[in-house]
């Protein structure tokens, strides 16, 4: 097959293949990838070492397979600068969905730091979140003046590695209050199990802030596509909005999983 370059390609548009072509297939083999950009095996064994380390892929002899984590995905530290430009976008496009004086609940994850950095120019608002950094990020912007209203971080069991507060009593709070969004981020996303995430005790606090908020909004950048983490809580059907940094699947176009989401491209 001929490549579809005849010299050296860019880096992240390898990676980009590689992790596109994960999502349809079970396994990408450094050959292929080799051949498909006329570059040596050995530049392409380097990219899956820095996607293996990123935690995006799973390296197997002859080139890798989609990263699963089904012990625990990498501490959020790690993961902030994995696909940062995409999160960004994200955060900018699902901030533009808030109302003044909305209620609204934000969850754990990198991609939600994105929105919790864009939260501007809103009057009224309260939030609940049980992320320490999307609290402190808020806390920074209430304290500039960027918007007014109250941030209610959610007691519980602290998680030092994601970060997070999670555990009974921080679902005993959600289940006190009517929330108007749900701003959820994912470890996977699919037509055959919904969404999924990698800690159980995190995906539990998710799934009640789904059963307690009227509109639905998942946030997941295009790695997330097609991939399924460890701790199901949500189907697709119960979705209101994905923003997202690609368009929709081509193979989930149709689908009647899909067919009341509202597919939000971030640009």
């Amino acid at each position: 097959m001929k490549g579809v370059k005849d010299m050296e390609s860019f880096p992240e548009e390898r990676k980009r293949y590689i992790i596109d072509r994960l999502k349809y297939t079970q396994k990408i083999t450094v050959s292929e990838v080799s051949e498909q950009f006329n570059v040596s095996m050995e530049t392409v064994r380097r990219d899956l070492d820095v996607l293996e380390a990123e935690g995006l892929v799973k390296r197997v002899y002859g080139g890798a397979v989609s990263g699963t984590y089904h012990h625990g995905e990498p501490p959020l530290l790690k993961r902030k600068k994995i696909m940062e430009d995409q999160k960004k976008r994200i955060g900018e496009k699902a901030a533009t969905l808030i109302q003044d004086g909305s209620t609204i609940v934000i969850d754990v994850g990198t991609t939600v730091l994105g929105l919790a950095k864009e939260i501007k120019y809103k009057k009224d608002i309260t939030i609940f979140t049980n992320s320490l950094p999307v609290a402190d990020l808020l806390l920074t912007s209430m304290d500039q003046g960027y918007f007014s209203g109250d941030v209610i971080l959610l007691g519980g069991q602290l998680n030092p590695k994601q970060h997070s507060i999670s555990g009974k009593l921080s679902e005993m709070v959600l289940e006190q209050f009517n929330i108007d969004q749900a701003f959820i981020s994912v470890g996977g996303i699919s037509l055959q199990n919904g969404l999924s995430d990698y800690d159980f005790n995190e995906s539990m606090i998710s799934k009640k802030m789904i059963s307690v908020s009227k509109e639905i909004i998942v946030l997941a950048d295009s790695s997330k596509l097609g991939v399924d983490a460890f701790c199901k809580f949500g189907s697709l059907e119960d979705m209101n909005a994905i923003v997202c940094d690609s368009p929709q699947p081509d193979s989930w176009q149709g689908n009647h999983l899909v067919k009341n989401i509202d597919w939000i491209l971030a640009e």
